[in-house]
């Protein structure tokens, strides 16, 4: 049974997907901007950086922020989302097809999510609380942020969303009658309900930072397995709400 699932997703839709995948992070990579040249903008300013057409507010504008935070998304989601998808697969071989519709779906709703986190980018950044880099100027930003998301590891929104996804064979079989795409979004927003807490500690991570991208990304597909995820929400919960204190501390006695 596991090689034949295996063997099925090398198939061409598989491979397309893994596709996005790896062409998304390649991205994210080129986007990265390296230790040198951030030092180098700390001496000659936001000037330097724009005309290396870095993916910053000031440099790329809104559009430019939107196509980055979508990139992200997809890099970071479409993995943790791949049993959903290995699950509709399954399903999907015996039914006639959609695959491709439901990723569509799937993905359609993180691009409404990097709409509003790139709004969510440029009013912070103009309020001074980011730097061009997307990095948290302020502890008690980060603090709220941190707290945020630690406080709704726990909420009962959080925990029906991770029920849907830690069993996405049920899940399909609840709403198979309404497609591909429909099933898409709604895979889409219980992924979205699980995960936009914490990928809005990109802000307190840096935006453009790989290594907390790759972290995050692990931490919320371990989330989304059954018989790991349990044990990880809420410990990670408590963590994230100590350092949010710690950060609000420091902010307020600073």
């Amino acid at each position: 049974m596991i090689a034949a699932r295996i063997r099925s997703m090398g198939s061409p839709h598989w491979l397309a997907l893994y596709g996005v995948i790896l062409l998304s992070w390649g991205a994210l990579y080129l986007m990265t901007l390296p230790a040198d040249l951030r030092a180098a903008g700390a001496v000659y300013g936001a000037e330097f950086l724009a005309s290396l057409c870095i993916v910053t507010p000031d440099a790329a504008g809104y559009l430019g922020l939107v196509a980055m935070w979508t990139i992200m998304s997809a890099a970071m989601m479409a993995p943790t989302a791949l049993p959903a998808f290995a699950a509709y697969d399954d399903l999907s071989a015996r039914a006639g097809g959609g695959f491709r519709w439901l990723v569509v779906g799937f993905l359609a709703v993180w691009l409404g999510f990097a709409v509003l986190a790139a709004a969510l980018q440029m009013a912070l950044f103009q309020l001074g609380y980011l730097s061009i880099f997307g990095d948290s100027q302020s502890l008690l930003l980060s603090g709220v942020l941190l707290a945020l998301a630690g406080a709704y590891q726990f909420s009962a929104l959080k925990d029906a969303c991770l029920t849907q996804c830690r069993a996405p064979l049920a899940f399909f079989m609840s709403h198979w009658a309404e497609g591909p795409v429909r099933n898409g979004l709604r895979l889409g927003a219980v992924c979205l309900g699980c995960c936009w807490a914490l990928m809005l500690l990109a802000f307190v991570g840096g935006v453009m930072n790989l290594a907390f991208m790759a972290v995050a990304m692990v931490l919320m597909a371990l989330e989304k397995l059954p018989e790991i995820g349990r044990h990880i929400t809420r410990p990670l919960g408590v963590v994230l709400i100590a350092s949010g204190a710690a950060c609000l501390g420091f902010g307020l006695i600073g």
